[in-house]
């Protein structure tokens, strides 16, 4: 790798104007190779037909040889153990995750090497009839594209497409950049190999600089550069209190259903105020951009009369604290609801954690407080746990400064620094693998994308920008002295 205490150089103003044209010119073609992708229904969930995802693969590895980056055999395929499995699952039997996209073009002439991140895995469209248009039949109203992964995150695959071919077109053979480009598919199920694939392919992977294009903007109009992310814990909380359902008449009052004692540990996570009530669980402190609560209300789709929860900042609220949700829970539907006491009653549990905070830290602070706060000597379990760590981008590397310009030259706008309440903790994973590398957290969508929702969708205006924005980083790191 080059040394990353170099200086940058201006980028020449005639090809700062040719990369933008070249973007331009090429929009209609991006927009349909975007489109073809969305067509492709690459949920990499368990339940959920793997030829997709392995389709989806092929469809991105074709489109990362039409760059011109890459020669044929420079693009492979690549499945991993999974983490905690052994690495050699091709012949042990072990499973395998979802099929990511490798591609490596070596630097020449002591030129830094960027790696380029993005998934092509998806989110499952959830309930068919929230959708005004199929999820996996890509529609163009107005300026957005909408369809299941239109922006998380195959947009951002087609942001590195498209830049690459844009750099392509001005460099050809003549490049001496080098890139890494990492397409990923199982990152809405956890990325669950991919600390293997690091380990296994650590040598292929190494830059200087590390772009991850999974993120958000401020707006339409204003990028941003993600600079801090929570980390997450989830699992399963199961709590019974009867060998076998019994009339809720006969017995109601005296003995307690399992509901009870559900409800009333889950409320216990939370103060008066919808803060945040576990011992353990730390928040970061920094500075936020002003936003009010009626923004919020207006951003987040409150019901009218619903108020805001916590307190402290709006930003540093979503950004900087923790959050506990309940994503889900095994009971009856209303429709089959028989009037009887629930013997057993499990739930889904999402804990934010605050960046700074190991995951496990925060993951153990919350089970002391469910086994010290549950109801009713109920009996608890907790199972299928998982967690990953949040991240702090460095702002002082040179990496930084370099995006900051590109985005200004790419949007017309200066890139606003912002946390992101979600999560993204491969992110981590790769800081700790690649230490001495410079990690950005870009990303093509914006406060209206509704990622993992229902009519998720591409502005595509932010679209176009990504791609002359990351052409231009790629201009300025190809031509650094």
């Amino acid at each position: 790798m080059t040394d990353t205490a170099q200086p940058s150089s201006a980028t020449d103003p005639a090809l700062l104007d040719a990369l933008r044209e070249q973007v331009q010119g090429a929009l209609p073609t991006t927009i349909a190779d975007l489109s073809a992708l969305v067509r492709i229904p690459s949920v990499s969930w368990s339940a959920f037909d793997p030829a997709n995802v392995r389709a989806s693969a092929e469809a991105v590895a074709d489109l990362a040889r039409s760059t011109g980056v890459f020669g044929a055999d420079d693009v492979r395929i690549v499945r991993s153990a999974v983490d905690g499995d052994t690495a050699d699952a091709e012949t042990s039997g072990a499973e395998l995750g979802q099929p990511a996209v490798l591609a490596v073009r070596p630097a020449r002439n002591g030129k830094p090497t960027v790696m380029l991140y993005a998934h092509h895995d998806v989110q499952p469209q959830g309930d068919d009839a929230l959708w005004e248009t199929p999820p996996f039949e890509p529609t163009l109203r107005g300026d957005r594209l909408y369809g299941r992964g239109a922006s998380d995150d195959k947009a951002g695959v087609m942001t590195h497409i498209a830049s690459l071919r844009a750099i392509h077109a001005q460099f050809g053979d003549d490049l001496d950049l080098g890139v890494v480009l990492f397409v990923e598919g199982e990152e809405e199920f956890g990325s669950r190999s991919f600390r293997t694939f690091l380990r296994e392919q650590k040598e292929h992977l190494a830059a200087d600089v590390i772009v991850v294009a999974d993120s958000d903007n401020w707006s339409v109009d204003v990028p941003s550069i993600t600079v801090s992310l929570r980390g997450n814990v989830t699992f399963k909380l199961t709590l019974t209190t009867l060998e076998h359902a019994s009339h809720s008449g006969m017995f109601g009052g005296a003995a307690p259903d399992a509901m009870i004692p559900m409800v009333k540990l889950l409320a216990s996570l939370h103060d008066d105020a919808g803060s945040v009530a576990v011992e353990g669980l730390t928040s970061y402190e920094a500075d936020v951009p002003s936003r009010t609560d009626d923004e919020l209300a207006v951003d987040a789709a409150l019901v009218a009369g619903v108020r805001p929860i916590g307190t402290g900042e709006v930003l540093s609220r979503m950004w900087f604290q923790p959050s506990i949700t309940v994503t889900g829970m095994d009971v009856p539907s209303v429709a089959n609801a028989s009037n009887t006491l629930l013997p057993s009653v499990s739930a889904r549990v999402s804990v934010r954690v605050a960046p700074g905070q190991d995951a496990r830290e925060a993951y153990a602070a919350v089970e002391r407080h469910l086994r010290a706060h549950v109801p009713f000597g109920a009996r608890m379990e907790i199972t299928e746990p998982d967690s990953g760590d949040g991240f702090l981008v460095d702002t002082a590397g040179w990496a930084v400064q370099e995006a900051r310009t590109a985005m200004r030259e790419g949007w017309g706008a200066e890139a606003v620094e912002q946390g992101i309440g979600g999560s993204i903790p491969f992110v981590s994973d790769l800081a700790a693998e690649f230490p001495e590398a410079q990690i950005l957290v870009t990303g093509v969508e914006d406060p209206d994308t509704r990622a993992h929702s229902p009519n998720e969708s591409q502005h595509l205006g932010v679209l176009h920008r990504a791609i002359a924005s990351e052409a231009i980083l790629l201009a300025r790191l190809a031509t650094r002295s």
